[in-house]
């Protein structure tokens, strides 16, 4: 186990669709195991395996208060989305110093992959539901500021760009 460095935005791979995972292996678990150290160490509530130049359909969140409890998920789908929404301050270690809010679902059901190979559903909600919500971006090629206006991106990026 061990923290793998984040991909510097604008890296082409952070725009492109990650792969689906076909079964659970022994290496699949180690690429969990490396994304929940490097998770824990920015700290973060959740990391997708592009972002470290993983492309594969890969995600952990972990939004719980004493931490350890990340759930590992391959091939994640969103079925299900609350009408009512919450507004969170959403940020990337892929392109570090900057941040802005974000309305997302409150809560959402999840199916994906589990550790074990089996399809598994579960609800999110809070922290995690965004947290969920900001890796399935990140799996199709999203950053969480594709959410924004075309002005308030582009200040981002420029606030981004003078940062760097």
């Amino acid at each position: 186990m061990s923290v793998r460095p984040c991909l510097p935005w604008p890296d082409k791979r952070l725009r492109s669709r990650a792969d689906e995972v076909s079964e659970i292996t022994d290496e699949i678990r180690a690429i969990w195991d490396d994304m929940t150290d490097t998770m824990e160490a920015m700290p973060g509530v959740g990391l997708a395996a592009p972002q470290i130049g993983v492309m594969l359909r890969l995600a952990v969140v972990d939004g719980s208060a004493e931490r350890g409890r990340a759930v590992r998920l391959a091939n994640p789908v969103v079925l299900h989305s609350s009408i009512e929404l919450r507004e969170h301050e959403e940020a990337s270690p892929n392109l570090p110093g900057v941040s802005a809010k974000i309305k997302r679902p409150r809560a959402v059901t999840v199916r994906f992959l589990n550790d074990q190979g089996v399809i598994d559903r579960r609800d999110f909600v809070g922290i995690e539901a965004t947290s969920v919500q900001h890796q399935i971006d990140h799996l199709n090629g999203r950053m969480y500021f594709d959410n924004l206006s075309k002005i308030k991106r582009d200040m981002l990026l420029r606030k981004a760009r003078k940062l760097g």
